[in-house]
């Protein structure tokens, strides 16, 4: 619902604030007094076609700004909208409150949700779920195949019946998706040869964990193992079998130790012992270096093999490494892509049997969902044609057109609502109706039997009483108060029998102040001054006013 608006420097209107309330309201004013701006500004706040003429001269930029209220039916769905654009919604015991800012300039628009910049989509999808706006030049939401559609299911509660053929559109989506992986990922003839060779390629040399490593190491001692035994006996000579070596020199040592000793122990301390671990350690290095020379071996031969080994391995790495953990992970591939071919047969079979089923399942679903919206539309004709008969359309045909389409998410049905206003003329598409007035009365009708069904909360109707009076005046009257008592309703008229049933009444008017004129808005305690202008004015038009303000209020 809307709460509050605000517009700065938009065409006529300087500064114009104004606070609504739910049930039915009516705007009023002379001719040219700015009621057309005041609509054009909720238009614009709820993601309308942006006009950069209307900003008032002398201004650089125009602002129009809103409060909404969400009622709970539209949270989930608002919530989630603004959820997936980072925009915070009010956590839960929190009003539910939104606050839409539209900020024009020659050179920008800047839209804001909450005060957080967003584009002009997220704007007008949020807006066209808080406001239906009926004018003479206006999208007209109930005029569209697809919203007629949607109203219809929503009318005969039939939610359930769409949701079931919307969920096995979306299985069958979802097959189509792994289908379409499993064939893009499936190799055809010449790929599968290919993967059979590099398989048996690599089956044939059969790699083992780290063999390149292990082998690579047994290659280097091999190609190096004259120099390596060579080393270990240049060093094993210095330690302990080379005479005057590391051993003989620490005998030495250890014997000059004793003799100190043994003229005062108290000289030598812990060196003797000391030394005696040096020549352990020095006979131990010397052993595990002897101990060496057997795992060195001087075989061509056997390194003639190990090398070769080597070079297949080596071959396996540069065509599908460039590691042999590559090339196990390309001989898993291989394996992966001749099962799946060996397998394509089966996996399209299954394919065909799923989507046939699936099909079938949609197809029943949508029978029925079909079946009870022509129940339905028997239901809301009906309705509607009443309505259509109070508000003056005595002769007025109305009808519902069922197409058949393939079956889908919205089920296997298009339909268009027919209308003709005058007897004897051919049924038309209702977004053909000429007539803006003729087509706001239509809405009205249709927005009255609907009012369960549609869950947009304001509905704001322009040139809604055009070329109507008496009694069918009365009637379009005492429609938009029933339709206020189940949505917010917003109506400009012409008419002192329509606004006399307002809950609410705003006049606009022009004046001129220094050498500028403004249009100002102006909620009404008391209409009957307003209400009587619209009779034609004078002393015998107000007491007409006030007695027909009393008489609605007493009835």
């Amino acid at each position: 619902m809307l709460n509050y608006l605000k517009i700065n420097n938009f065409a006529l209107i300087e500064n114009a604030e104004a606070e609504f309330s739910g049930g039915f309201s009516v705007v009023t004013g002379e001719s040219g007094a700015g009621k057309s701006i005041l609509m054009s500004s909720i238009e614009l706040l709820t993601g309308g076609r942006v006009d950069k003429s209307g900003i008032r001269s002398g201004c650089k930029s125009y602002t129009v700004s809103g409060e909404f209220s969400i009622p709970e039916t539209l949270i989930p769905e608002i919530s989630g909208m603004l959820d997936s654009a980072g925009i915070p919604f009010p956590a839960d015991g929190e009003e539910a409150v939104l606050n839409l800012r539209r900020c024009v300039s020659n050179t920008a628009t800047r839209n804001f949700i909450n005060d957080v910049p967003v584009g002009a989509k997220l704007l007008a999808d949020i807006g066209g779920r808080l406001i239906d706006l009926h004018g003479a030049n206006e999208q007209i939401s109930l005029t569209v195949p697809a919203r007629q559609l949607e109203l219809l299911d929503n009318f005969g509660d039939l939610g359930d019946l769409r949701n079931e053929c919307a969920a096995h559109t979306a299985a069958l989506k979802a097959l189509a998706r792994e289908k379409e992986a499993f064939e893009s990922d499936l190799p055809d003839a010449d790929e599968a040869d290919r993967y059979s060779l590099i398989a048996e390629e690599i089956d044939r040399i059969s790699p083992g964990e780290n063999e390149d490593e292990e082998l690579g190491a047994k290659q280097r001692l091999g190609a190096n193992a004259r120099t390596v035994l060579e080393t270990i006996g240049e060093l094993t000579g210095l330690l302990t079998e080379n005479e005057n070596g590391i051993a003989d020199q620490l005998g030495s040592v250890y014997h000059a130790l004793g003799e100190l000793q043994r003229i005062d122990d108290s000289l030598t301390g812990d060196a003797l012992e000391e030394c005696s671990q040096l020549q352990r350690a020095v006979s131990e290095l010397s052993g595990r270096l002897a101990a060496m020379t057997e795992k060195v071996e001087l075989d061509p031969e056997s390194l003639a093999v190990i090398e070769a080994r080597l070079s297949e391995i080596h071959t396996l790495k540069r065509r599908y490494g460039p590691t042999l953990e590559q090339v196990f992970i390309t001989r898993k591939k291989a394996e992966d892509c001749l099962q799946k071919f060996k397998d394509a047969q089966n996996r399209r079979k299954e394919f065909v049997e799923r989507e046939k089923a699936l099909n079938n399942a949609l197809v029943q679903a949508a029978e029925k969902l079909s079946a009870a919206r022509k129940k339905a539309a028997g239901d809301f004709l009906h309705s509607a044609r009443e309505k259509l008969n109070s508000i003056g359309f005595e002769n007025a045909a109305l009808d519902i057109v069922f197409t058949p389409v393939p079956p889908g998410a919205n089920g296997s049905d298009r339909i268009e609502l027919l209308f003709n206003a005058n007897r004897g003329e051919e049924l038309r598409p209702l977004r053909k109706v000429a007539s803006s007035g003729e087509l706001s009365r239509v809405m009205l009708a249709l927005k009255t039997v609907l009012a369960d069904a549609d869950a947009v909360p304001t509905v704001i109707f322009d040139e809604i009483d055009m070329n109507i009076g008496g009694e069918t005046a009365n009637k379009v009257a005492r429609e938009l108060h029933t339709l206020g008592k189940k949505r917010q309703i917003l109506c400009i008229s012409h008419l002192a029998q329509v606004a006399s049933r307002a809950d609410h009444h705003f006049l606009v008017q022009k004046k001129t102040i220094g050498d500028r004129t403004v249009s100002e808005v102006q909620k009404l305690d008391d209409p009957a001054p307003e209400l009587a202008r619209m009779l034609g004015g004078g002393d015998s038009a107000l007491r007409h006013a006030r007695e027909l303000l009393d008489s609605l209020r007493k009835s």
